[in-house]
């Protein structure tokens, strides 16, 4: 459990050198829900250089990652903010290891949501939600059950399923030397069982509840809501590099998953939600480490053109 967090941690600090060269060409400003509190319950905004703005767009980190690692990792809001369109980078109630898909996060969210279409009066302004990992999972559960829909929704390799989750990590760890069982593996475990008061086996209904998309849900409760949603889902199932590098295999990663919600939607009538597979392009900074669930894997360009039309 330690040495999780001590790798959250020192991911964290990954973050002065690129945030310098950001906020010497963007205006950056971090908003205080609770001025009392500077760790949970705040949002940073990269505004575009010049008005009037095309939009705004909320964008979600991963588990454990704060906007400074957002900005290191990725140029979107960069790229965002030079076609007119204000960044929004959220940290929730639970701080930088909210679980996002559990109900105190989404009404984080909302809050969070609210406070900016009030101060900044977007009420006419489109909307747009994206995010990486599990914030991509958020932003997917956002667009679901939220009374302000998105213009668009995006997902940057997310769990989406977390009855797969839950056995995949179960079976990982079984699959392990007691030397070698991944501390991650335990925490979500653990964290799962938490949020939903038990296992899949006992309490198969909060597990439908809390996941933006299951595979064995056959009334396909959660995926109708997004029938009418554009979306988009990208993920790099390099699968030689998950067998080699962290012994996984297919049932562990969240391609399957990504896939599946995709194919659903298009049977469902949703023309506009699309998977996107890519090769090679997951690396990590600052030292451009490979690792296939990352950032990187984005055409930010390409994926700006997509929101605006």
């Amino acid at each position: 459990m330690n040495r999780f967090f001590l790798i959250v941690i020192l991911f964290s600090l990954f973050t002065i050198k690129c945030n310098r060269q950001i906020k010497s060409n963007l205006k950056i400003e971090k908003i205080f829900l609770d001025k009392s509190d500077t760790t949970k319950n705040c949002y940073t905004i990269i505004y575009p250089p010049k008005q009037p703005w095309g939009g705004y767009l909320f964008l979600i980190p991963g588990f454990g990652e704060t906007a400074e690692n957002v900005l290191q990792q990725t140029d979107l809001p960069k790229r965002l903010a030079q076609n007119g369109i204000l960044t929004v980078i959220p940290t929730f109630q639970d701080g930088i290891f909210s679980f996002s898909v559990d109900s105190l996060s989404q009404q984080s969210l909302d809050r969070i949501l609210n406070d900016v279409i009030t101060k900044y009066k977007f009420a006419d302004q489109k909307f747009y939600v994206g995010g990486f990992s599990i914030g991509g999972s958020c932003a997917i559960k956002y667009a679901e059950n939220s009374t302000v829909k998105p213009a668009a929704v995006f997902a940057i390799d997310p769990p989406l399923d977390f009855e797969r989750f839950y056995n995949s990590a179960k079976r990982n760890i079984r699959l392990s030397k007691v030397s070698e069982v991944n501390q991650e593996n335990i925490y979500m475990i653990d964290r799962l069982e938490k949020e939903t008061g038990g296992s899949p086996q006992t309490n198969i209904t909060e597990y439908y509840n809390l996941s933006p998309y299951s595979f064995s849900d056959t009334t396909q409760t959660a995926v109708k809501k997004l029938i009418n949603i554009p979306l988009r889902i990208y993920t790099e199932p390099d699968i030689n590099w998950w067998l080699n590098e962290r012994g996984a295999d297919f049932t562990n990663i969240n391609a399957t998953e990504c896939s599946s919600m995709i194919n659903e939607l298009n049977r469902l009538g949703n023309k506009n939600a699309e998977l996107i597979t890519t090769q090679n392009k997951g690396y990590r900074k600052p030292d451009n480490k490979r690792h296939p669930h990352s950032w990187s894997i984005v055409d930010n360009d390409e994926l700006i053109k997509w929101l605006l039309k």
